[in-house]
């Protein structure tokens, strides 16, 4: 069972109108994919959801603790981050990034090659990055078919 980190969904990364509506990066499926969740951590506070659409650059949302620009302006950089449990269960074949972050690499033949360090996407694919024991880094292409094979591995990480 993996361990219960906070998960970013979002950033917010501006106001909205005079209001207090924030623009908001998402790292999720879509402002819909927010609406599930009533509150968020936001930079050791909790910020109650009242309404996010579709947005410039991702998503407009209100929160019932922000009442005006100058509220909205001060979240500028804020992440939105839920419990790693209050995130839906898995389909097979699917993972979260942030279940594979702090991950051991092994070879084939079981040499300690690093740990993940990050997870990206640039369109092709998620491409893991990898800090080998000396500090350099260096990415490598992963397919859902791989994760899947080693998700006993992966669930195993997280035992604690």
């Amino acid at each position: 069972m993996p361990t219960d980190r906070p998960v970013t969904l979002a950033v917010v990364i501006g106001a909205h109108g005079v209001t207090g509506e924030v623009r908001l990066k998402l790292f999720s499926e879509g402002p819909e994919s927010l609406k599930r969740y009533k509150s968020f951590e936001a930079a050791g506070r909790t910020l109650t959801l009242k309404t996010v659409r579709d947005g410039p650059n991702g998503a407009v949302a209100r929160f019932a603790e922000v009442a005006d620009r100058n509220g909205a302006e001060a979240l500028r950089g804020v992440e939105l981050a839920v419990p790693r449990s209050a995130l839906p269960p898995l389909e097979p074949g699917e993972y979260y990034h942030v279940d594979l972050i702090s991950l051991p690499c092994v070879s084939d033949a079981g040499d300690e090659i690093g740990r993940v360090v990050a997870v990206e996407n640039f369109g092709a694919g998620d491409i893991l990055e990898i800090e080998k024991p000396d500090g350099k880094r260096f990415m490598v292409p992963i397919h859902a078919a791989e994760i899947e094979a080693d998700r006993a591995v992966i669930e195993s990480a997280f035992v604690e």
